[in-house]
């Protein structure tokens, strides 16, 4: 039974970094729409993640020296960056080319959901229970709504739908992504985030080079920014969640419900940073289900947490 102060210590070291985490990830919608709009997606994102990964390793060099660099880390790292760079983020920034800013924050938001799935497929003491896999139910339902409302059987809507496929699939490589870190305890998680990063980046932009040309970007001031931007978000942010998933008696399914935030935010920020995005009924309709959904999952696991613990 896991009723013991350590575990809820743990859990709460976890909120800070959780929540900063997922408020910094929330920001990122917009700039990378910013930033598509001047070079490839692939490229851009490995561009992106490469340099983030070299900054990361450079602030931890003094970690470096005390860590213990073993055939496991290097092993680690690029299983962790197939599934949380490569996989992840190519999906991801093809997914998010094909869609407003605002409907990827909502589908990514509804992360989490995929996240307990898969948790509850490969972690021990992660249970699937009635009202979690309502919760979930909801979740998908507000999916299933903004997808339809995208109009899948025209020619922009079947563009749009499979953006919103990508996106999908981007957020269950990232939920074996966790499961991976959550797995990787006594690797220093800040090193195992920079050579995942560099790692990952490194690869996505060797593939860009057959898929979209040697780059020919339109480098200006709007690029930098948001480029800039992007990079320390993949930097802080990562760097905060590897810390949180290394935290003891965290588990990977709780942790992915601070990602609630995500489509909330994320819709905010695009609509007030993308001239051409605004509300629509639809959107916030589906935006609350997502975001309800995480919410509820998450009240049911403390509920059911607190009963176990008392029974």
């Amino acid at each position: 039974m896991e009723c013991s102060d350590d575990r809820h210590s743990g859990i709460c070291r976890t909120a800070v970094p959780g929540v900063a985490a997922c408020l910094l990830w929330s920001t990122a919608f917009a700039a990378v729409k910013f930033g598509l709009q001047y070079a490839g997606p692939l490229g851009f994102a490995g561009f992106r993640f490469t340099l983030s990964g070299i900054l990361v390793i450079a602030l931890s060099v003094r970690r470096m020296k005390r860590a213990r660099i073993s055939g496991r880390f290097f092993v680690t790292s690029l299983k962790i960056a197939f599934f949380q760079t490569f996989i992840l983020y190519g999906l991801f920034y093809m997914g998010i080319q094909r869609v407003p800013g605002a409907v990827g924050a909502v589908v990514v938001g509804s992360s989490p959901l995929f996240a307990a799935l898969m948790a509850h497929r490969m972690q021990h003491g992660d249970k699937m229970t009635a009202g979690k896999a309502g919760s979930i139910g909801l979740g998908m339902a507000g999916v299933v709504l903004i997808s339809l409302s995208r109009r899948p059987w025209s020619g922009i809507g079947f563009y749009e739908t499979v953006g919103i496929m990508m996106l999908i699939l981007a957020s269950c490589s990232s939920a074996c992504g966790n499961i991976i870190v959550s797995r990787s305890r006594g690797l220093d998680p800040f090193l195992l985030n920079g050579f995942q990063l560099f790692a990952g980046g490194t690869m996505l932009f060797i593939i860009s080079i057959p898929v979209e040309g040697f780059p020919e970007w339109t480098l200006n001031r709007s690029f930098f920014l948001a480029a800039a931007w992007l990079v320390f978000i993949a930097a802080a942010a990562f760097s905060l969640w590897f810390y949180a998933l290394h935290q003891p008696g965290v588990r990977v399914s709780e942790l992915n419900l601070w990602k609630f935030l995500i489509p909330v935010f994320g819709t905010l920020f695009s609509w007030w940073l993308l001239p051409d995005e605004s509300p629509t009924p639809v959107l916030v309709t589906g935006m609350v289900f997502v975001a309800f959904s995480v919410f509820y999952y998450f009240v049911i696991s403390a509920r059911e947490k607190h009963e176990n613990c008392t029974g």
